[in-house]
């Protein structure tokens, strides 16, 4: 069991969901306004993304393709490309600015996440306040950035993309070793949006008989939540689904991701699923031992008896209501006597014989 801004994941803890919002905003005023939407639709946290479009992208030429929705009715998609550098610059904010997405969720009671890529993103989020830092899937092997990550005490969450199992438990040794085990491992499949081959839902319990100690997540990037049902099915601890403001909009990873009027609805199918997921020991409720009595079946009388009379199964017939002795408990009856005249189509009792 892990701790998360106030919110516990782990087995027997309903899971975590987080909206991710650092692919989507363009700046402080969306971020806002996506931070308020996870808090409206009953979600535990957001994540963002923290980084500088300067010392990050070498090349400002350098060109990224990307799939968008052209047509809502139509579901066609378009291929864009524009530099990286200015997809990057959309989402830029500055300290100040992070410091009131920071306020903004804490006011909201949100846990607030941010992926980092140096480690002054990580002193960043010291000063301004953070619930819990994501490794991203290609920094898996950076073993500094990771160490740096543990050290602060906040909850490390590590993206697993293609790393081998020995990839991750490097990276969670790492973590142990400065003292942290706060930790949580994402399945995160690759590809925006995700392909179904590539998904594989099934490491999600090999994640969790590998790694026991520590929580383990699902970072889903397909349309719609199918997948994400399916994940939470599997044992997830926390799911992490990106939203948006509009789905058609000019920018990577808009097309999958969940809008405002769904994103209530995203929260309730998942709780809907744990309350259904129930528990794996079979209990009887009161409502179900209701319905048992009214389905199942009791011995009764088909033709009148006298006192005295043998029992025998040409007189007996089962029927319902389930509120007098069952065809599974009658048959040591047989052989016994009435104990008293008895009229046709009387529901028998342990008393009537003898």
């Amino acid at each position: 069991m892990i701790e998360l801004g106030g919110h516990k994941a782990g087995e027997g803890a309903p899971c975590v969901i987080v909206f991710e919002a650092g692919a989507t905003h363009d700046g402080l005023d969306t971020a806002l306004k996506l931070v308020r939407l996870t808090a409206q639709a009953g979600a535990q946290a957001v994540k963002f993304q923290i980084f500088d479009p300067d010392r990050l992208v070498a090349d400002k030429n350098m060109p990224f393709s990307y799939e968008i929705l052209a047509d809502r009715e139509t579901g066609e998609q378009r291929t864009v490309e524009e530099p990286l550098y200015d997809i990057l610059c959309r989402r830029y904010l500055s300290e100040e600015q992070w410091q009131a997405v920071s306020e903004e969720c804490r006011a909201l009671g949100l846990a607030f996440f941010a992926t980092v890529g140096f480690e002054s993103d990580i002193r960043l989020l010291e000063r301004i306040g953070c619930d819990s830092i994501k490794i991203a899937s290609a920094d898996i092997n950076h073993w500094p950035l990771i160490r740096q990550a543990a050290r602060t005490g906040m909850a490390i969450q590590v993206d697993t993309g293609n790393a081998t199992l020995e990839e991750i438990e490097a990276a969670t040794d790492i973590c142990r070793n400065e003292g942290n085990e706060r930790i949580v491992i994402h399945n995160c499949p690759s590809g925006y949006p995700a392909r179904l081959e590539s998904i594989n839902l099934r490491l999600i319990k090999s994640l969790k008989q590998r790694f026991p100690r520590y929580a383990v997540a699902y970072s889903d990037h397909t349309p719609g939540w199918d997948m994400d049902v399916a994940a939470r099915a599997m044992g997830a601890d926390l799911l992490e689904k990106t939203i948006t403001l509009d789905r058609c909009q000019k920018s990577p990873e808009h097309m999958f991701s969940l809008e405002p009027e769904d994103m209530g609805m995203f929260v309730q199918v998942i709780r809907d699923l744990e309350t259904a997921m129930g528990s794996p020991v079979r209990v009887i409720g009161k409502a179900e031992e209701k319905m048992r009595k009214t389905l199942r079946r009791s011995a009764f009388l088909k033709a009148a008896v006298k006192e005295g009379e043998a029992v025998a199964p040409d007189v007996i017939e089962y029927r319902r209501p389930g509120t007098g002795i069952g065809p599974d408990r009658f048959e040591v009856f047989f052989g016994k006597k009435f104990s008293r005249d008895i009229a046709a189509g009387t529901c028998l009792a342990a008393e009537d014989f003898f």
